[in-house]
């Protein structure tokens, strides 16, 4: 039976700098992995930004730590669908991807309720 459990761990996360993710997003392509999502949470100094790849049921992650106020480079070039993902999580949290082709500049989300970017203001403080 396969244990449909696992999400996050050690063992299937690589942390990885800024300058590397378009590289190692390439190398797990190459490798048949699949490109799922992109989650991220916002730290004291930075947000963490987790990719979530898979390939036959085994899920491989990178982990990158983005400093705010600085730029992450888009993995769209790699996966194109990831383009999604990257607006949302810029809306969200103010990440900027450099490269992202279709750049929806704040307006992803087009509710007349939504003013301002970005709009998640919870974050993790170490101790």
């Amino acid at each position: 039976m396969i244990d449909s459990s696992v999400g996050v761990t050690e063992e299937n996360t690589a942390e990885v700098r800024p300058d590397e993710v378009i590289t190692q997003s390439r190398v797990l392509k190459d490798e048949g992995f699949r490109f799922i999502t992109m989650s991220s949470t916002e730290l004291e100094d930075s947000v963490c930004v987790l990719y979530h790849f898979d390939k036959d049921l085994e899920l491989r992650n990178l982990k990158v730590h983005v400093p705010k106020g600085s730029k992450i480079s888009s993995v769209a070039s790699v996966y194109s669908c990831a383009f999604l993902v990257e607006n949302e999580i810029k809306e969200h949290f103010g990440v900027e991807f450099d490269g992202i082709p279709l750049d929806f500049q704040g307006m992803l989300y087009s509710d007349e309720e939504v003013q301002k970017t970005p709009f998640c203001n919870i974050g993790i403080k170490r101790a």
